[in-house]
């Protein structure tokens, strides 16, 4: 079969509670043999830990989401730092901007991304970003960051504008496709994903949200990666097999932690 990585999940969400084993195993089956699941609040880190370390194939990032960083405790670089001594700790974030619904809290956020940019710079793992609303902001402090100490990126779920693409590109970022792309009406951005190289593209599904077509409106979970990477190779020109093989190629070279942890086992 062939296998895939689903690069951004949230497993720890209350919709996932009562059948977490199952989605794993669906997940499993499908040809999705990884996931990486994401805590958002830095508070629901051991809950989100716990899920890695009860299933193989998950392994997990922190941060704190842009959305919620006026409401919660600003995060250390430190703390930050602690948590990348798990094994199956692989990136630092989500983190990032989002001026769509909070952009009154647009200061602390900006605060709290060059927090989490220090702790990828310190710790080589690569740094998960948000934008969505806030493209210059957020392609001016990712630049400025990576001039003072390079790092590694993802923009997940990218759905922004081509200049922030290009802007992440030209620093050596990699963009994730999500349900988005997938979607009827999203051309635009599927020319945007044509236009990077192909070496630069992940795949996710950001569940439980953004399911792909034929499961659009529904709950999402990471099995459907599947189809999402299927667009991705309409988009390249690619056959499955093909690019199915590169997004695990790409996902290796980023997430090396992960790689590595796949190799020792």
């Amino acid at each position: 079969m062939t296998m895939i990585t689903d690069s951004h999940c949230h497993l720890d969400f209350p919709d996932f509670e009562t059948e977490r084993p199952d989605v794993v195993q669906r997940a499993l089956d499908a040809g999705v043999h990884r996931m990486v699941t994401i805590c958002t609040r830095l508070r629901n880190e051991p809950a989100v830990r716990a899920i890695a370390e009860a299933h193989a194939p998950v392994f997990y990032a922190a941060g704190t989401h842009p959305m919620s960083a006026a409401d919660e405790p600003l995060a250390t670089v430190d703390e930050l730092l602690a948590l990348t001594k798990h094994p199956k700790f692989v990136g630092i974030g989500e983190t990032g901007l989002d001026y769509h619904y909070t952009g009154d809290s647009a200061e602390i956020q900006k605060t709290s991304l060059r927090v989490h940019i220090e702790a990828a710079q310190r710790s080589g793992l690569p740094l998960i970003i948000h934008a969505r609303d806030a493209d210059d902001d957020m392609a001016r402090i990712l630049t400025e960051g990576y001039r003072e100490a390079p790092y590694s990126c993802v923009m997940h779920c990218f759905s922004s504008t081509p200049e922030l693409a290009r802007a992440a590109l030209d620093l050596g970022f990699y963009l994730s496709m999500s349900g988005i792309a997938a979607f009827p009406k999203s051309q635009s951005l599927r020319d945007i994903f044509a236009a990077a190289p192909v070496d630069r593209i992940l795949v996710e599904t950001d569940s439980p949200y953004l399911a792909p077509p034929p499961y659009r409106g529904k709950r999402n979970e990471p099995a459907y990666t599947v189809h999402t990477a299927k667009v991705g190779a309409e988009v390249f020109g690619m056959d499955y097999a093909d690019f199915a093989a590169q997004l695990e190629a790409n996902f290796d070279r980023l997430f090396t932690k992960a790689a590595a942890f796949k190799a020792a086992a």
